[in-house]
């Protein structure tokens, strides 16, 4: 019998892909793992670099969608506000803030907002249908071409898949007022396929304040053949709105004046859309494989926190962020493998570009969710172009290197409703990339990356003169790139019978860190940092019908120039460490276990003050019931842990003290939960 989960992986090197600026544009091997672990498979570029297949996306107990993301070894996803709101991400010794430094894309189509009205970077994949992801490729570091803004930690491109082996109903119900209900299916229309979904969803969570987060999730997707290639062309559309329950003072739970599922601001809220229309093909050119992208997003955030509360006592401290922007781009790569001069060649060239039209960017004061002070507010127009070359060169059966070059060109506009943070601003940025791959010997292989990568900063920091607070008070601009200059060296290995084995060592230097404010809501550029970790991530297949995968990660972030508050980077979590055990048995069981664990965290710059760590263990069990039925039911935090999930540590007031107290903030994980799921295929 060929069992499931055999293609269930979570390491790099089962299935790598061509990246064309998060586009997987071709599968260089088509890889078909049966029965054991035992061979190594593919040319991946690092050891840091992989594909995840819907099997074990599948098998795993999922709280949020957001939560899909955690497939990448070493990457921790968490919340601090309503679930309407963008996760908070973790990765290499970064807290990523919403997104930044990692660059996320569904089907290809970019999803980190540059110059947002939250954070720069956000990343919000709530639009996302879980069951119709096919595929998750991911990449760490700064040493692929296809590559460029907000990747310096990493990249993921998630797919959908194209078609349904048969129509698809799934109806979830559980604690906290939780339901969900998913139709799709994928008829045959004249020479192509039609995958359409609808997707609702509604929780009220664990929270004092009913949380009533309702999304609506739809999605049409045309696959047809087209001259030498396949067109697919996709309609999606999203909209979801939500109360929040964001970070509360440690001093308020102690005192008892709050429940730990409590609330400040009860008028906190948000409400968000996606509309988005691309089109993509790929085939065969010129003697070689094209692949071609465009993409139109129509996005809307209007976003009310509250993060200190009442240092102003008679106003309180709400504020609003609101971003209305459209998306246009494309994306377009032709990779071509040639023998020159006796060796194997194979060459990569991309064009790839982005304009955002940012209609209005703005950050208000509000009481109870209206505005009575403009802070400042915005019009932005944003492009970047960009240009790469890869070429690999294999110079004997144990000897491959790739050289890459990467050019970013970007223009910033900004119209500020004060005149003096006006302006236009431009940069461009050369990113080399260098790597070498020895082996394979006895199914093992050594990797030596060395790259360039940067983030753009906030357009609007680019053009600034003064606080748009008082508008007299000078500010510096911010540089519009920055660097980032990594190194991996690292090993895969199949040596041992059934088990597959990576390791990896790495650094990273980054130009300027962007570090959360949290009485603004938003990120601001800081001094230089340099992070150092070590990763090791296994994968174990002791039978046809059990796969069990662990994930470990250490690193250290500091800042490396001198300043009397400290060279520790606050959020920068310390130690990650995963384990999951998948089982799809032929009796007709399956289910999923995963533990997850991330390490303190300084809070400060001098480490006075530390995050506690964070433990989880989520649980899956489901029966097939028949070829057409299968219900499970999931058991999310088994021992009802009270870590959190975000820790802050900064200044707030509370209605009742008379001045501003610096503490720690924080937002729970959420306790011990059922949900349960009927799905049938008809």
């Amino acid at each position: 019998m060929r069992s499931r989960l055999t293609l269930f992986t979570s390491l790099s090197f089962v299935c790598p892909v061509l990246w064309a600026g998060g586009l997987p544009t071709a599968v260089l091997d088509e890889v078909t793992v049966i029965g054991r672990l035992d061979r190594l498979s593919g040319t991946p570029l690092s050891a840091s670099q992989g594909v995840v297949t819907d099997e074990q996306l599948d098998l795993r107990p999922v709280l949020r969608t957001g939560e899909l993301l955690e497939v990448v070894p070493g990457l921790i996803v968490t919340q601090h506000s309503g679930d309407g709101k963008a996760n908070q991400y973790f990765l290499r010794g970064f807290n990523l803030d919403h997104g930044t430094d990692l660059a996320t894309s569904v089907n290809g189509v970019p999803v980190n907002m540059p110059t947002h009205g939250h954070g720069q970077g956000y990343t919000d994949i709530n639009f996302v249908i879980p069951e119709l992801v096919d595929s998750i490729a991911y990449r760490k570091g700064t040493y692929y071409a296809e590559t460029g803004n907000f990747s310096a930690a990493g990249a993921v491109d998630m797919r959908y898949r194209s078609k349904l082996d048969a129509p698809l109903l799934v109806a979830e119900g559980g604690e906290d007022n939780y339901h969900r209900g998913l139709i799709a299916a994928s008829p045959k229309i004249g020479s192509g396929t039609l995958l359409a979904a609808f997707d609702y969803a509604h929780i009220d969570g664990p929270w004092e304040l009913p949380e009533d987060f309702r999304k609506l999730n739809a999605m049409l997707r045309y696959s047809q053949p087209l001259g030498p290639g396949e067109l697919s062309v996709m309609a999606q559309g999203y909209d979801g709105d939500w109360r929040s329950t964001d970070q509360i003072p440690q001093r308020a739970i102690e005192n008892d004046q709050l429940d730990r599922f409590g609330n400040v601001d009860p008028t906190d809220a948000g409400s968000s859309h996606r509309y988005g229309l691309s089109a993509e093909w790929a085939g065969a050119v010129g003697g070689g494989e094209m692949t071609a992208l465009i993409y139109a997003v129509d996005y809307k955030l209007d976003l009310f926190s509250n993060f200190t509360y009442f240092l102003d006592p008679d106003n309180g401290d709400q504020f609003e962020q609101f971003d209305d922007r459209r998306i246009y781009g494309g994306d377009f790569a032709w990779r071509d493998t040639f023998d020159w001069l006796g060796r194997s060649q194979e060459l990569t060239a991309g064009v790839q570009i982005r304009r955002d039209d940012i209609n209005k960017v703005g950050l208000y004061r509000t009481i109870a969710r209206e505005r009575f002070e403009t802070i400042r507010e915005d019009s932005v127009r944003q492009t970047n172009y960009s240009g790469y070359l890869s070429a690999e060169t294999r110079w004997s059966n144990v000897v491959r290197t790739t050289l890459g070059l990467r050019v970013d060109q970007f223009e910033f506009d900004v119209n500020a409703n004060l005149l003096q943070n006006s302006g236009s601003a431009s940069d461009s940025i050369v990113s080399p990339k260098f790597a070498v791959v020895l082996g394979p010997w006895a199914q093992t292989e050594f990797f030596l990356d060395i790259g360039k990568g940067f983030h753009s900063n906030d357009a609007r920091g680019t053009t600034i003169t003064v606080d748009p607070a008082d508008g007299v008070t000078p500010v510096d601009r911010v540089d519009p790139l920055v660097d980032a200059v990594g190194v991996d060296l690292g090993m895969r290995t199949a040596i041992i019978p059934n088990l597959q084995l990576s390791t990896t060592v790495w650094t990273l230097d980054l130009d300027s860190e962007l570090l959360f404010v949290g009485d603004a809501g938003t990120t601001e550029a800081s001094r230089a940092s340099e992070r150092r970790g070590i990763e090791i991530a296994a994968i174990w297949n002791p039978r046809d019908w059990l796969i069990v995968d662990a994930d470990l990660a250490w690193s250290r972030a500091h800042f490396t120039r001198n300043d009397p508050a400290g060279d520790r980077i606050p959020g920068a979590v310390e130690n990650v460490a995963s384990l999951g055990v998948a089982v799809d048995h032929p009796s007709g069981w399956f289910g999923g276990l995963r533990f997850r664990h991330f390490g303190a965290a300084p809070l400060i710059e001098d480490n006075s003050v530390r995050s506690d760590p964070t433990t989880l263990v989520n649980l899956e069990a489901g029966y097939r019931i028949g070829a057409h039925w299968r219900i499970s039911a999931a058991l999310y935090n088994v021992f009802d842990s009270k870590d959190n999930d975000i820790t802050y540590y900064y200044e707030s007031q509370l209605a009742n003290e008379s001045e501003p107290v610096e503490d720690i903030h924080f937002h729970p994980v959420e306790p011990r939960t059922v949900r349960v799921t009927l799905r049938t295929s008809f």
